[in-house]
């Protein structure tokens, strides 16, 4: 049996075109636990219980506030898209080398996932400590793949605002996991059945 050797391990960088489809995924898993992973011990610094985030709240007002905010920012998204070249919001063709050939029970459990945990650090951890503007602009900068075109880094800045100010409206992390998970789900479906018709 070889031994390990740390020093064996080389990094390298790569475009989404060199990743095949399977790490793809582990890479999009691996990246979104490590996020939950963070905010949970950024929470836990702040001497906080990160599982009252996930207490379900008395009142349902979450979900007029998530779906609200999620139903704004998919027309916006659709509207400005209508307007803008296809250039000016190109991701480097990330979403659709996520969500192009997936299942749509598959889009549902990324969009899930992916709300949970970038929830629970940027508005339950982050946005405690600095408040929503400067979480917005980290949220943004995250989004690496969009810093190359305006449009959609003020999207995305935009959009983690909206999130942060429902998240103070209503006192819970449900709803902008909520409107997360709709914008991610409903924008991968639309990326998986326009490549369908194709």
């Amino acid at each position: 049996m070889r031994k390990f050797d740390i020093r064996n391990i080389k990094i390298r960088k790569v475009t989404v075109d060199q990743l095949n489809d399977k790490m793809l995924l582990i890479n999009l898993y691996v990246t979104q636990v490590l996020t939950l992973i963070i905010g949970i011990v950024w929470v836990l610094f702040q001497g906080r219980n990160p599982l009252d985030f996930f207490k379900f709240p008395i009142s349902y007002d979450f979900i007029w506030w998530g779906a609200g905010l999620a139903l704004l920012v998919l027309l916006f998204d659709l509207g400005i898209s209508r307007f803008v070249p296809e250039e000016a919001a190109d991701d480097g063709g990330v979403n659709e080398r996520i969500f192009g050939k997936r299942p749509v029970w598959h889009i549902a459990v990324i969009s899930l996932f992916v709300a949970i945990c970038e929830e629970t650090l940027f508005r339950g951890a982050i946005q405690h400590a600095i408040g929503p503007y400067w979480t917005s602009i980290l949220f943004a900068a995250i989004h690496v793949r969009y810093l190359r075109h305006w449009i959609p880094t003020g999207l995305v800045f935009s959009i983690s605002y909206g999130l942060g100010w429902i998240y103070i409206q209503t006192g819970t992390l449900w709803a902008p996991i909520l409107a997360h998970f709709l914008v991610d789900f409903v924008m991968g479906c639309i990326i998986r059945f326009r490549r369908e018709e194709k």
